[in-house]
């Protein structure tokens, strides 16, 4: 017999409030459905409505940097600031952006797989070290990046890590609940490397 015990999320999500609809739709053509983490932030609307302004800026179809690999800065950021919840959503949607399979199996070994270049592996570590507390990340690290990648694409890399900074912040605090989708898709992709739902399985 299955001894887990659901666990309750700490403010439910709510049915979509139709005055947010241009906002959800967005959020919808990006990843097929609203995420629980919305639904529990639309109890203040001015926060929802913000937060779609900063997600159309950073997922910008004219990004200079592929939006793929953005979702996967997002997730090696996340799995470095231990959030659950944002790694099986950022492991989706790579595949959601079109990363191959074998791109996202490889992603935890980004620094020795040859499915990385020497760019996306700078940019990785300023990834992680980013996500860590304290900031890890050295001059020598964005030296490097330097090398790779303009000031303009620095920016949107930053500017990912950032975001889910506070998208991290926000659903491990919550205990937001996984969507099926994400959550298939994490214990397909992560669950080998340790990933577990924990208090985000539903």
């Amino acid at each position: 017999m299955d001894q887990r015990v659901t666990p309750t999320p700490r403010l439910l999500p709510l049915p979509p409030d139709p005055a947010l609809e241009k906002q959800f739709e967005a959020s919808k053509k990006s990843l097929g459905f609203v995420p629980n983490s919305l639904l529990i932030m639309q109890r203040k609307p001015k926060m929802v409505q913000a937060w779609a302004q900063m997600t159309a800026a950073v997922w910008d179809p004219e990004s200079k940097v592929d939006r793929g690999f953005k979702r996967l800065l997002a997730h090696v950021s996340s799995r470095a600031a231990g959030c659950q919840y944002c790694m099986a959503h950022t492991i989706e949607g790579a595949m959601h952006f079109g990363v191959e399979e074998q791109r996202v199996a490889a992603i935890w070994d980004y620094q020795t797989s040859p499915l990385f270049s020497e760019a996306e592996r700078a940019a990785l570590d300023v990834a992680v070290g980013a996500a860590s507390v304290p900031n890890a990340v050295t001059d020598e690290m964005f030296e490097r990046m330097r090398k790779y990648w303009t000031e303009e694409q620095i920016v949107e890399i930053v500017g990912v890590i950032a975001m889910f900074g506070f998208l991290n912040r926000w659903n491990d605090t919550m205990g937001t609940p996984l969507e099926d989708e994400p959550l298939a898709f994490g214990e397909k992709y992560l669950a080998g490397y340790g990933w577990t739902p924990g208090k985000h399985r539903r």
